[in-house]
């Protein structure tokens, strides 16, 4: 399943497996040539606040309101008769597939979720952790068309595939490797979740999520990280992330379902997602959505608790509106942004990690629609304290397409919020009571000793944007911000090397997968 608009839904220390902590040769030369990792943050310690747009009263009425939902209306969970057995043992009332919940049933199982937990990366220098004040930020999922760095857009391939695994880990700002980067659509549909997850096991060290879109495939995901990792390891901890959406309104199905209970059997992450377009697959109201989407994931969040009792689950929701006038997707809105600012106030009252957000646009080219769409969105995703934000950088057309281009400028602007969310430096450093005495009246802070210590790191540096005179900007070709990630993207693919991974691990993953295909005729449908 893959989270776009062309379908219904969105879809310790390893002992095996280790890679080199400081990204390789590949990242030293890609920081050279204009990009790339350097030193990277894990992922980012927020030290500012988060934004809150309900108080105790409004939390309170959504809250009650999501109860009613829950009890009065119910939720359907389609075509998987273990999934009713289980809620009618817990004490739910089943009706044919819709499941109706006592008052309280889902907030009492959620009680063994944890409240924030570690994703093992096989760098464990790239390992993130997962609730509480951390961000973690995920490039876009599920695209099944690209925009390419010749201004052509086609249907995705592998090689797209490989090369957003390959800019991911290079860039500095991108804490994981995702999931669904791109759709490969020129591998069989039964066969490429195989690449996939192991284009994420080889060409990058950082943390990634696995296949969703059949539990057969949801098992393969589970043996290739066993291997990767070491089977005990994988056993005892969270190694693997999951999108597993809701079908809204208030349905989950049989695709799902089951990649949920695999996941969740066997200890590892799913971020449990309405995937809402206000209008048509929830109310037009934010308290009317809000309202859905708490009922939907504490839903779906509790029923991963009836699998196995404190198997790692996230509040996530997927939030949109539509145009009343045409019914196409909006993005960049101000009703999504509160709806993401309560989703992770409700998020954080259930004791759960939360995800929203990311840089969403409708544009069809990384112009300045696309820029102003979503930086809104973006700035809501940081604001409102989330923990795991998909589509952080190269979504374009509404998730339809990843952009190599727009990949390279979300991920400049990734930095930005980055430096935001580390908040005001209060050390002595920070408070330049030296540099304020040093000048003194009517003097400059161009050449005294604290200006000179700090300039280096003292303001975000961006690698996109052209900040030069117009006489130096027309020499250098006139260039727009689309132009220059082109060139940056280009050099950086030019100079990725992957990270370094134990020879026989990675024997074992090929010929894992090799097998795999062996076994089963092409698909495409």
């Amino acid at each position: 399943m893959v989270e776009n608009l062309a379908v219904e839904q969105e879809a310790g220390t390893p002992r095996r497996g280790r890679s080199d902590r400081g990204g390789g040769a590949s990242a030293r030369r890609a920081a050279r040539s204009g990009g790339g990792p350097g030193t990277q943050q894990a992922y980012i310690r927020r030290k500012i606040r988060p934004y809150e747009v309900l108080n105790e009263e409004g939390l309170a009425l959504i809250e009650a309101n999501a109860d009613q939902v829950l009890e009065e209306i119910g939720i359907e969970f389609r075509d998987d008769a273990e999934a009713l057995k289980l809620w009618r043992d817990a004490g739910a009332e089943v009706k044919g597939e819709r499941v109706h919940f006592p008052k309280g049933l889902c907030r009492e199982l959620l009680k063994t979720a944890p409240a924030t937990f570690t994703q093992h990366a096989r760098n464990p220098g790239r390992s993130v952790e997962i609730g509480g004040d951390a961000t973690v930020f995920a490039p876009v999922y599920g695209p099944p068309f690209v925009r390419d760095l010749d201004g052509n857009r086609r249907y995705a391939t592998i090689e797209d595939f490989r090369n957003f695994v390959k800019l991911a880990y290079l860039a500095p700002s991108i804490h994981h490797s995702g999931g669904t980067v791109c759709e490969p659509v020129d591998v069989p549909v039964n066969k490429r979740h195989l690449d996939m997850v192991l284009s994420h096991m080889t060409l990058s060290d950082k943390p990634f999520m696995g296949s969703v879109t059949a539990p057969e495939r949801a098992e393969d995901t589970v043996e290739m990280c066993k291997i990767l990792f070491g089977a005990e390891f994988v056993e005892q901890n969270t190694v693997v992330i999951n999108l597993i959406n809701a079908n809204s309104p208030m349905v989950f199905d049989e695709t799902m379902l089951g990649a949920a209970k695999v996941y969740a059997r066997n200890n590892q992450a799913t971020i449990i997602t309405p995937f809402i377009l206000a209008g048509a697959m929830s109310p037009v109201t934010v308290a009317g959505t809000l309202t859905q989407v708490l009922a939907e994931v504490m839903a779906g969040a509790a029923f991963t608790q009836l699998v196995r009792p404190g198997a790692p689950v996230v509040f996530g929701t997927f939030a949109s509106s539509i145009s009343m006038q045409s019914g196409a997707p909006t993005f960049g809105t101000p009703e999504p942004s509160l709806v993401s600012y309560g989703a992770a106030q409700l998020a954080r009252r259930l004791g759960l990690p939360f995800r929203t957000g990311g840089s969403l646009c409708a544009s069809k080219i990384p112009d300045a629609q696309a820029a102003y769409e979503s930086a809104n969105t973006l700035n809501a995703t940081l604001l409102a304290g989330t923990n795991f934000v998909l589509h952080s950088a190269g979504w374009l057309e509404g998730g339809l397409a990843s952009c190599y281009e727009k990949f390279v400028m979300d991920v400049d602007q990734l930095g930005m919020a980055q430096k935001l969310a580390v908040g005001v430096d209060l050390s002595e450093n920070g408070q330049a009571m030296d540099a304020i005495r040093e000048v003194g009246p009517g003097s400059h802070y161009l050449g005294c000793a604290h200006t000179q210590a700090n300039f280096q790191t003292a303001f975000y540096r961006s690698s996109i944007a052209d900040n030069n005179s117009f006489e130096q900007w027309q020499a250098e070709g006139e260039k727009t911000a689309p132009q220059r990630a082109n060139g940056l993207a280009r050099r950086w693919l030019e100079n990725y090397e992957a990270p370094t991974l134990d020879p026989g691990v990675h024997d074992g993953l090929k010929d894992y997968v090799a097998k795999k295909k062996e076994s089963m005729p092409d698909a495409f449908t």
